[in-house]
């Protein structure tokens, strides 16, 4: 039997295919394409630009608190559990010692977590360290998508194009919102209302919401 021989890992990366004309410009689009603010109505729930802070954050989910219909933002990570407001950027809840067969989403198949404050009861499945993943689209079609034209840190992009390649110029119909580039990228997506984005990192949250003061009041007088 004849033994194949195995490729030497610096002959396999002189082997890889070169960028087309086509793909160097589009990373370099992407290179160029500096971090503004997202567009009206998207606004910050937090007034820090790296949003909160969260040591060890292992992953995030979503929920609806049930008395506002506030979108909530469930953090877990290696120091506990905590709820935001997504709205107010309020932390609601805090669980500093949560049960040890559910501090972390990978201990069950759907890797979710028991909900806390004023949806305990409940479970939420939490995207990020160990796996999941939350909506990049929303259904009047906002897009999130992560790139990364300069390993290891990651962008995200918030368009109303349809996504990639974005042929139109930055800041009109897509705008880069976040740089990961002091932190591992965990998580990003809407919330499953579309009204809230999330972005987590190894170490921080950061919010936008589209809900507006207008909508609270409805909501609270239901």
């Amino acid at each position: 039997m004849k033994r194949l021989k195995r490729a030497d890992p610096m002959e396999q990366l002189a082997r890889e295919p070169a960028l087309s004309a086509y793909q160097q410009a589009l990373r370099g689009r992407l290179l160029d394409a500096a971090v503004i603010p997202a567009p009206e109505p998207w606004r910050r729930v937090f007034a820090h630009e790296r949003g909160a802070p969260i040591g060890g954050l292992l992953g995030i989910g979503f929920a609806a608190h049930p008395q506002s219909g506030h979108d909530l933002v469930m953090v877990v990570s290696s120091d506990g559990h905590g709820l935001f407001d997504a709205v107010t950027g309020e932390k609601i809840a805090r669980d500093r010692d949560p049960d040890l067969d559910d501090c972390t989403p990978d201990a069950v198949p759907d890797l979710a977590c028991p909900g806390l404050g004023p949806i305990a009861g409940s479970r939420v499945r939490i995207a990020g360290l160990f796996g999941g993943g939350l909506h990049t689209t929303t259904e009047d079609g906002w897009v999130l998508e992560a790139v990364t034209p300069a390993w290891p840190n990651d962008r995200v992009l918030l368009s109303c194009d349809g996504g990639l390649p974005h042929s139109g110029p930055h800041g009109e119909r897509w705008w880069h919102i976040f740089h990961s580039a002091h932190s591992q990228l965990r998580a990003f997506g809407f919330s499953p209302s579309g009204e809230t984005i999330a972005v987590a990192t190894s170490s921080d949250v950061t919010l936008w919401t589209r809900r507006t003061e207008h909508n609270n009041d409805n909501v609270a007088q239901r």
